[in-house]
């Protein structure tokens, strides 16, 4: 598997993640306050995930552009 075809799937992924963030955020003024800092963190944590999906999406399309200046959150 290519590093092309590895950004396509984190693009999937990350358009999945983005979905059900606003499903979940579409429910929340319909909690009850437990309920909703419940909701809140599960929010949160989708979130990093689809900000991380999307990040490496983007470094595994660009890794072998000559001037593409890789993050450095993901270099060793």
């Amino acid at each position: 598997m290519t590093l092309i075809e590895i950004s396509v799937e984190y693009r999937a992924q990350a358009a999945v993640i983005q979905q059900r963030l606003r499903e979940l955020q579409a429910q929340l003024p319909e909690l009850d306050p437990d309920q909703r800092s419940t909701m809140e963190g599960r929010i949160r944590m989708l979130t990093v995930m689809w900000r991380e999906a999307r990040d490496l999406a983007v470094l595994c399309e660009r890794y072998y552009d000559r001037g593409y200046r890789r993050n450095g959150k993901y270099t060793l």
